[in-house]
């Protein structure tokens, strides 16, 4: 028989063992990663800090917390939360969660008030900065935005839906490339297939669309649209309209390894797009006006997504974080710098350049994420959301928020 943990449960069994442990009981690591700073600052400090529902953000905040319990249960209350050792340990996070939880009992309706002054009396918040290339400090980086694609589908080929959704391949393997094949020269892990003794990298993009994978990938569902198919791929989520109305969610399963070129990039290289005017939606719109073009436009970018099949009753889509993504209030980060359940403040503009400035949660990450101030903003589902993150390119900051009592103190 298997019995179901809840997280409440699991996490009162972590904060049980927290007063036994430190943080020396757990894995060492450095203060803080390299290149990155932080600096405490107050609550008022932070732009648009009394102007925004911070309720809003508190789903996305609770299903942090229920990752936090299973994670401390599997890892140990003690182990740092990383990367580094500035956000304290699992342990610090459960407590912290507990608390939340008796300010703000899940069973009664978001207090904006009370869960407000929770966060004022029991958070840190720290000013992240860094130094760039030539040295100067700096605390803005790039914000883009994501959202959760929409395509017609079905689970039987035909005339109407040619176009095949993978699962991952039974010939993926994760390895030391140079360990498996020493001609290749690296010794970076990497994703690639077996051959014989060897390990080669994955077939590309072009290649599985020339049918180089064969029978090794099962298909999941065939769409109507190869263009909607590859944003599905740049997106990594959606939701799959079948032929009865029904809806199917799918989501990020695994990659062929190859590096990810942006259309937009491609486009503008080949002089079909302006600078400035490769938005999502005008490429999109492009690309279904040319599909000529397009079929050798798309296979110019190598990387190539996997996927599987997420519960219809799922009310998101499934972040790296392993929960379901909160529209407007999931992110996703680098993780080399911001660990995954972590609450920040945002503050940046929108595609319309009015300041975007709320309470979000790192839940996702992102192959172009990539940076000590940088984000992907989830927008949440459909064409609004599309029009919305597609546009979306703006410079900003963003603050951590971190357990007062175990937060750094410099």
């Amino acid at each position: 028989m298997r019995v179901r943990i809840t997280g409440a449960a699991c996490a009162a069994a972590v904060l049980s063992l927290v007063a036994a442990c430190t943080p020396s009981d757990g894995p060492k690591a450095p203060a803080l990663p390299d290149g990155m700073n932080l600096t405490p600052v107050m609550f008022d400090a932070l732009p648009g800090w009394t102007e925004d529902r911070v309720s809003e953000a508190l789903p996305a905040l609770r299903r942090s917390c229920e990752r936090l319990g299973v994670m401390a249960a599997g890892k140990g209350a003690a182990t740092w939360l990383g990367p580094g050792s500035y956000g304290g340990t699992l342990g610090d996070w459960v407590a912290l969660c507990m608390e939340l939880d008796r300010a703000v009992p899940p069973t009664e309706a978001a207090d904006e008030i009370t869960f407000r002054a929770f966060l004022e009396t029991r958070l840190q918040p720290y000013a992240v900065s860094y130094k760039d290339a030539e040295g100067a400090a700096r605390s803005d980086g790039m914000f883009t935005g994501y959202y959760e694609a929409e395509l017609r589908g079905a689970r039987e080929p035909s005339p109407e839906y040619p176009v095949p959704v993978h699962a991952v391949p039974s010939d993926l393997v994760t390895v030391n490339l140079a360990t498996s094949n020493p001609d290749l020269g690296t010794s970076v892990p990497a994703v690639g297939r077996r051959d014989g003794d060897k390990v080669q990298p994955y077939w590309t993009r072009a290649e599985i669309d020339d049918g180089a994978i064969g029978d090794a990938a099962p298909v999941l569902l065939w769409a109507s649209d190869a263009v909607d198919v590859h944003v599905l791929h740049i997106q990594g989520s959606g939701r799959v309209v079948m032929p009865d109305g029904s809806t199917e969610r799918i989501g990020f399963a695994g990659h062929n390894g190859h590096t990810f070129v942006g259309l937009g990039r491609i486009m503008l290289d080949r002089g079909v797009v302006e600078p400035g005017k490769g938005s999502m939606p005008h490429i999109r719109a492009w690309l279904k006006a040319n599909p000529e073009a397009a079929h050798d436009i798309m296979r110019q970018n190598p990387r190539y997504i996997f996927f599987r099949r997420i519960g219809s009753n799922a009310d998101g889509p499934i972040g790296a974080l392993g929960v379901p993504l909160t529209p407007k209030r999931s992110m996703a980060v680098d993780t080399r710098y911001v660990p995954l359940t972590v609450p920040l403040w945002l503050d940046t503009h929108d595609p319309d350049n009015a300041p975007l400035r709320r309470l979000v949660v790192a839940q996702d990450v992102g192959s172009a994420i990539k940076g000590v101030v940088r984000g992907d903003f989830f927008w949440g589902f459909g064409e609004p959301a599309l029009v919305d993150a597609g546009r979306m390119k703006s410079r900003g900051t963003y603050y951590l928020l971190l357990p007062r009592d175990r937060a750094p103190t410099s």
